[in-house]
């Protein structure tokens, strides 16, 4: 039986899949674990040069660099998520109900806190996921002891960082040259950069103040916008590794902080997870 299937960490940490983790094998590695970790992705269309699955090739990607030394469990990926009315129409996405998203991250994520797993990283690859995984955290953290992380890929590497590596024009747009690149980072075969022109998008709003946009259909726009000329397989691993140390140095930080206590008391000093009928398993 090797190290995997035995649910034994190499001596240097890293992360073990929880599929390969024998049931008899899984209260040690709970015990013995750091932490473990979701990606949360999407089946959404980016365009004709970007595959169908990009948003859980980042989220898997850098999930897959989470762990450093630490010793983490990786779980399968949550694959269909709410997708926002931009890119629903568009071929090959497939799109859930957000009431249903938020309903179905709630059992997930109560799922592996309850197998034991009170430290759990969210790894993120679909922007439409950062309000239904935080709603569904919020809803869990209130009926079980869990220190739940959220972290999106893309907020990893900062607005000045892609000016430079891309120049003035701009890069982080859906599909566009930056996404590109998270992709040509870790599977540049499932890119076809010759599979389209770059199509401009459209300016933003000329104010300093921060604002949510969200239209029915932003013009010019064709499921995705960018100048994907821009991406390059040496810059792809450029901002694969940029970053990947980034979320491993979040990571560092929220494993040095202890744990939380349980949830807190409910009425008249009731503890919450009585009040929902749902004692905390030990």
């Amino acid at each position: 039986m090797d190290e995997l299937t035995g649910g034994n960490w190499p001596a240097d940490g890293g992360l073990i899949p929880i599929e390969r983790v024998p049931g008899v094998r899984l209260p040690a590695v709970a015990a013995a674990a750091d932490f473990a970790v979701l990606p949360v992705g999407a089946v959404e269309w980016h365009g004709p040069h970007l595959p169908l699955g990009t948003d859980l090739i980042l989220a898997e990607g850098f999930a897959g660099e989470s762990a450093g030394g630490h010793r983490g469990v990786l779980f399968p990926a949550v694959a269909y998520t709410a997708c926002p009315g931009q890119t629903r129409p568009w071929p090959g996405t497939v799109a859930i109900r957000p009431e249903v998203a938020v309903g179905y991250l709630c059992d997930v994520l109560e799922g592996i806190v309850a197998a034991g797993f009170p430290r759990l990283l969210v790894v993120n690859g679909h922007d439409a996921n950062m309000s239904t995984v935080r709603a569904a955290m919020e809803w869990v953290s209130g009926r079980r002891r869990a220190s739940l992380l959220l972290v999106n890929w893309f907020q990893l590497v900062t607005p000045a960082e892609t000016t430079e590596l891309y120049g003035d024009r701009p890069a982080r747009g859906h599909g566009g040259a930056y996404e590109t690149s998270g992709v040509l980072g870790f599977d540049p075969g499932a890119v076809r950069l010759d599979a389209v022109d770059d199509l401009p998008p459209r300016p933003k709003l000329s104010t300093g103040h921060p604002y949510v946009l969200v239209e029915s259909r932003p013009d010019p726009w064709a499921g995705w916008s960018g100048h994907v000329s821009m991406a390059t397989e040496p810059i792809g691993g450029r901002v694969r590794e940029l970053a990947g140390t980034r979320l491993r140095e979040v990571v560092d930080a929220w494993l040095a902080a202890p744990l939380p206590g349980p949830p807190g008391a409910g009425p008249a000093g009731t503890d919450a997870a009585t009040v929902t009928g749902l004692e905390e398993e030990s």
